[in-house]
């Protein structure tokens, strides 16, 4: 049986005796975020039915047009795709043109710079929505998909951080970062804590935590392969993420942990990515941490977010029923 890279046991024991492959055409920018979101719709795709993943990677190229003729060539070495999908602005004009040309439905994840009437689905994150009335076409998402598959771990331990970094929306004080995680830890002493940076954390913060919290097991996301996030995050009992990654949150309430947010200065009191964030405290989501006390803990939150299984049935069903 043909399967995903990067397929799951859940994948396996699912589509178990299932023989037809279905070919999923990834576009990708490069950018890990964007791609995970692509990655994560299709691996929930490979839970209901058979999948073969591929992917064209137009990082690195300038301009839509040059791009278009990299995806067009890269195209006759992959069979005849049934669905294309794609994140990131930069891949959007070669999505349509690959869809036009195959017959494929293109499915484009987060809010598109072009008209989203030009694509057959646009999943978009509710709160890039502005709370306007969104076409036919347009699913609202709380929040971007990812890669978390449904946790099988029937007990949850440990702790694991996830830190972001400066951003559009928000700034960041390092400083305050390694005094909420000493606080944490004291506040949890008997807790095994794992703790991950990303992109676009500031250089050396990993190591300043490490002199002064030494309980931390550290792992650079250099370090880390891209099956190691969803993996911790599957068995983790909490969670706590700097409060202005949102893709990082997101992926911590699809796992079904507990979910705390660092915090880092706002630059954009009433951004979007605020505003979202907000709506999620308010729902029982996540916690903050000027809430939290060792006493109370994080709270439970009210589900688990299983976005890119309910999108992936919206797209069997749309486009791959037959």
């Amino acid at each position: 049986m043909a399967g995903s890279r990067g397929q799951t046991g859940a994948y396996q024991e699912s589509t178990e005796g299932m023989t037809e492959p279905l070919h999923i055409l990834i576009l990708s920018d490069g950018k890990p975020g964007h791609e995970n979101q692509s990655y994560g719709l299709a691996e929930a795709i490979g839970r209901v039915r058979p999948v073969e993943i591929s992917l064209i990677r137009l990082a690195g190229l300038k301009g839509p047009f040059s791009r278009m003729r990299h995806a067009w060539k890269e195209l006759a070495k992959h069979s005849h795709p049934r669905l294309l999908l794609g994140a990131g602005h930069a891949v959007h004009p070669s999505l349509l043109a690959l869809s036009r040309r195959t017959g494929a439905p293109s499915v484009v994840l987060m809010k598109p710079s072009l008209p989203s009437s030009f694509f057959d689905l646009c999943l978009v994150p509710e709160h890039d929505l502005e709370n306007h009335q969104p076409r036919a076409n347009v699913i609202p998402t709380k929040g971007a998909l990812n890669r978390v598959p449904p946790s099988p771990a029937a007990r949850r331990e440990g702790g694991l951080i996830l830190l972001g970094g400066p951003s559009g929306s928000h700034g960041w004080d390092g400083e305050a970062v390694i005094s909420a995680l000493e606080a944490i830890v004291v506040g949890c002493p008997d807790q095994p804590w794992a703790i991950t940076d990303s992109r676009r954390t500031p250089e050396g913060q990993l190591s300043a935590i490490a002199r002064r919290i030494p309980q931390f097991q550290i792992f650079p996301h250099t370090e880390t392969g891209r099956d190691w996030l969803p993996s911790r995050l599957s068995s983790a009992a909490e969670v706590w993420v700097t409060e202005e990654s949102i893709s990082m949150i997101y992926e911590a309430l699809s796992s079904g942990a507990k979910v705390g947010l660092l915090p880092v200065p706002s630059l954009k009191k009433a951004g979007r990515v605020a505003r979202g964030i907000a709506k999620l405290a308010e729902a029982g989501y996540v916690t903050s941490f000027s809430r939290w006390s060792p006493a109370t803990g994080l709270s439970t939150p009210p589900d688990v977010l299983r976005e890119a299984d309910r999108c992936a049935a919206i797209v069997i069903e749309k486009f791959l029923s037959t």
